[in-house]
């Protein structure tokens, strides 16, 4: 990784979070996905902060963040401890970009705090409550014997990643290991599982309602080869019918990771829109 960018911990409420770091000017809040932390944003950052305050934040429950198995992890509780980061940042306004389950958790904050929010950009992600087969079998695994052991385990969680990438040569067993690393213990592989399943589903439909309702500069980009989200293209469209004002971008040879795919093609998309 850059070592350029800046790794820090910090206090907010509870818990120690952790982030990553980088540049100068208006800042811009990164939200990684399932199973994944602010490692999947890093070839993007040093572009990003040509321009930018980039912060790569790990979510409670992922990366380096604190692990907490008492904790709820509900979509209310992801907001507040979002919103309480930006505040112990002394961020009052900031543009954000979205992935996977940082979609949801994301786009939760974002339509509970409007005012808070500049410019929108999401790359593959879960938007609205009507579900693909694909989602609804993850979550059901997520609850399953045996299956969802195998899923927070190591051979499970390099899986996930291999199976996302497009470009499989383009993440090295170094990055898998990175990937792998946060949930070494049983209590953190438990808490791995936990943020999936106490998100619950009627909140993507204040999402849903909710969004059509913003008028802010918005960028979709999503890798069109994406098997975990294989209707992703069916969500962008949709959010592209909600908002008009949305710029689209399909990337052909991009799979659900697709910054692991083409980090510096996305990295230039974000920077001419942020622009």
């Amino acid at each position: 990784m850059n070592e350029l960018i800046k790794s820090s911990f910090i206090k907010v409420d509870h818990l120690k979070l952790h982030y990553l770091e980088m540049g100068a000017g208006e800042p811009l809040l990164l939200l990684h996905g399932w199973p994944t932390s602010s490692y999947l944003w890093r070839n993007l950052i040093p572009i990003l902060a040509e321009k930018n305050r980039v912060i790569a934040l790990d979510l409670p429950g992922f990366g380096r963040s604190d692990k907490r198995l008492s904790d709820s992890f509900s979509f209310d509780y992801q907001r507040k401890m979002i919103d309480h980061f930006l505040g112990a940042l002394n961020i009052e306004k900031v543009n954000l970009a979205v992935h996977d389950l940082g979609g949801p958790l994301g786009l939760f904050w974002a339509v509970r705090h409007p005012e808070k929010v500049l410019r929108i950009t999401m790359l593959n992600t879960l938007v609205y409550p009507e579900f693909s087969w694909a989602v609804k079998l993850f979550g059901l695994a997520t609850f399953t014997p045996l299956v969802k052991k195998w899923l927070t385990s190591p051979k499970g969680l390099a899986g996930a990643m291999r199976f996302g990438v497009h470009n499989k040569k383009n993440l090295s067993p170094a990055d898998i290991k990175q990937y792998q690393r946060p949930f070494q213990s049983k209590e953190a592989r438990k808490v791995l599982l936990k943020t999936i399943q106490r998100l619950n589903p009627k909140y993507y439909h204040e999402i849903a309602e909710k969004l059509s309702q913003f008028d802010i500069p918005v960028q979709l980009i999503y890798g069109e080869n994406d098997k975990i989200l294989p209707h992703v293209a069916k969500t962008m469209t949709r959010v592209k019918q909600d908002l008009p004002q949305a710029s689209v971008h399909v990337l052909p040879d991009c799979g659900h990771f697709l910054q692991e795919d083409k980090p510096e093609e996305i990295a230039r998309l974000m920077q001419g829109f942020l622009g």
